[in-house]
């Protein structure tokens, strides 16, 4: 059964999958000096290319897709290794000690190894150009409709065996998803502003008051809405910049009217040490009063252009 199974296995379309020697080691990919300077000299001449033509305005949605070329490979590898670790486990479920089975159980954790390793080193192709979105646009790359998950710092199965590499890749996986640290909420609507200085007056605010809090907690996780057109955009940009780990909960369009109030219900359920508010709609006063209710420190930035509105209150008398 277990030949009949790994047959099968080598048989599907696995992407580019080896069913060769695992590597073992770094020295099996590119380098990071060499990825490094690869991108950015095709970075700078695809917008060198562009710049000045009609193509100009299109730019930003051209660096987007130049980061997920590498972003949905990963992905694509990442599944791949899932379907070996599968394997493997079904491998040991019914181990019976004979030197077949023995011999199949360490071909099929190698070729996951394999897979694994280019699957890092497609993330770490997808880091670099995501740096160079952010250096050329000024905010952090997000993809339409998956999670960015990086594991190349996190607890990998590259040299383990059996049960441990089955072990390791689903620690990794609970890992990237969900980042190890404090979480803190930021919260904020969409906003307009009447002049270019009163827009870069609000975003100085939203990095100062980040910067602030992250002063009070080293290792804070920011939670956020994921909003790429309001004010999370800010606020992704600058976890991106201080390499803070970020969680994004984006509403559930199928909840309706309901989708912000049952987002604020899960990020609360993180348990934040506080909770970063600017201004906003209905929803994000709920949050507030949530928060408060909960005893959850809010650092209130709800007044013009990103302050805090008691600087603005009416003296008495």
């Amino acid at each position: 059964m277990h030949a009949s199974f790994t047959d099968q296995l080598a048989g599907l379309d696995l992407s580019g999958f080896s069913i060769g020697p695992a590597p073992v080691s770094t020295n099996d990919f590119p380098v990071r000096e060499a990825v490094v300077q690869t991108l950015e000299a095709i970075w700078s001449d695809l917008f060198a290319m562009v710049s000045g033509t009609a193509l100009e305005a299109d730019a930003e949605d051209l660096g987007w897709a130049f980061v997920n070329i590498f972003h949905r490979s990963a992905t694509r590898k990442s599944a791949t290794v899932d379907r070996a670790t599968d394997e493997v486990r079904a491998l040991i479920a019914t181990a019976d000690g004979s030197e077949i089975h023995t011999h199949e159980l360490e071909t099929q954790v190698e070729r996951a190894q394999c897979a694994e390793g280019a699957m890092l080193a497609l993330e770490e192709m997808r880091e670099v150009a995501a740096t160079l979105y952010l250096n050329e646009f000024g905010s952090s790359w997000k993809p339409v409709s998956s999670s960015r998950f990086n594991h190349s710092v996190m607890l990998t199965s590259a040299l383990v065996e059996g049960r441990d590499f089955v072990r390791a890749r689903s620690e990794a996986k609970r890992r990237a998803a969900m980042p190890e640290g404090t979480p803190v909420i930021f919260a904020g609507g969409r906003t307009r502003h009447p002049s270019e200085q009163d827009a870069l007056t609000f975003a100085n605010n939203v990095w100062a008051t980040l910067d602030k809090v992250h002063d009070r907690v080293h290792d804070m996780v920011l939670v956020h809405g994921g909003d790429t057109k309001g004010v999370d955009r800010l606020a992704s940009s600058w976890a991106e910049r201080r390499s803070v780990p970020q969680i994004s909960f984006s509403l559930d369009m199928r909840l309706g009217a309901r989708a912000g109030f049952k987002r604020n219900e899960r990020m609360l359920s993180l348990d934040p040490r506080y909770v970063v508010a600017f201004p906003g709609n209905g929803v994000l006063e709920r949050l507030v009063i949530e928060a408060k209710a909960r005893r959850i420190t809010v650092v209130d930035r709800r007044g013009p252009l990103g302050t805090s509105p008691k600087a603005h209150l009416p003296s008495p008398g």
